[in-house]
């Protein structure tokens, strides 16, 4: 970083023709630490934590949950926000993402890195003080692959999802370990879970946007004749796998319950999925898309529900 004071490199160039008020200027920010996508990493840290809780049979803590996702945000709104300015150039060039505020250059380069790493040191750092070493390792691990191994094998290999997924699915384990000290076989299986669940999301999102991800050089998917069965085993492997992960996950005094509700839920998915592979359209992209969104959060309400 430059040696400028931080709320000098904090502030937005003024761009031609456009006056930067506090209120867009807070937006921008807001914006770059990604919101959608923190309020899902923010409900799986939960469910870590609240299971990890169970699982030694430690009293269920406020204060503690309180400082998880707090820590867990700030990690996360950090890469978010590095991920950004690492991707801006590329950004630019396609339709969903040009008008993020790095891609559209409404925040200086400067800024937009140095809030990343506040925000990073920061979560990092306050997960460590506040609730040891295993939650603020796992979230440095986390903020490390996403950021050094997932973001630049998006340009280079169709394996980043496979990579992205990695990372991906750690937020669960972070709650667990804030909460337990430790990680057990619970805590895997919703590893695992998470795991599996982000190649159908993705697929349908790299398949929504295929010509734009093409257009910046991404290489979500492959090109060539290789591109559709790629998709199509990407897709199903997955889901097939989720049906009895969902259900493995049941608790023993709740079977009947959770085995018909889980079994619902993963077919369910599995029918977009399948809708997805044999139409190959963008309609029943956004179906599956939407399926995804559904079926996570309703799976983790179902298992703390069942407790």
């Amino acid at each position: 970083m430059s040696g400028k004071p931080l709320i000098t490199v904090l502030k937005a160039p003024p761009m031609k023709g456009r006056r930067v008020t506090a209120s867009a200027l807070l937006s921008d920010y807001w914006a770059l630490t990604k919101p959608e996508v923190n309020f899902l990493i923010l409900i799986t840290t939960f469910v870590g934590f609240y299971l990890g809780c169970a699982a030694v049979g430690r009293q269920f803590s406020f204060v503690a949950l309180f400082n998880t996702l707090l820590g867990t945000l700030l990690v996360a709104s950090g890469t978010a926000t590095l991920n950004q300015y690492i991707e801006r150039i590329f950004d630019a060039q396609m339709r969903r993402t040009a008008r993020r505020p790095a891609a559209a250059g409404r925040l200086d380069p400067h800024a937009v890195l140095g809030f990343g790493i506040v925000l990073a040191v920061a979560g990092t750092i306050y997960l460590a003080v506040t609730l040891g070493g295993l939650a603020s390792l796992l979230s440095l691990l986390t903020l490390l692959s996403y950021l050094f191994l997932y973001t630049p094998l998006k340009r280079e290999t169709p394996l980043c999802v496979l990579v992205g997924a990695f990372p991906g699915a750690l937020p669960p384990l972070i709650g667990w370990a804030a909460a337990s000290g430790g990680l057990s076989g619970g805590a895997w299986l919703l590893y695992a879970i998470l795991f599996l669940w982000q190649f159908p999301h993705f697929m349908a999102i790299a398949w929504m946007y295929r010509e734009d991800y093409d257009r910046a050089g991404y290489l979500m998917l492959p090109g060539g004749v290789a591109r559709v069965p790629v998709v199509i085993l990407q897709t199903m492997l997955p889901l097939l796998a989720l049906v009895p992960i969902s259900i493995a996950q049941l608790p023993a005094q709740h079977t009947s319950t959770f085995y018909w509700a889980g079994l619902l839920l993963g077919l369910s998915f599995l029918y977009f999925g399948v809708e997805f592979v044999l139409q190959q359209s963008r309609g029943a992209a956004r179906r599956l898309l939407a399926a995804s969104i559904v079926y996570l959060p309703l799976l983790l309400i179902l298992r703390v529900t069942l407790r």
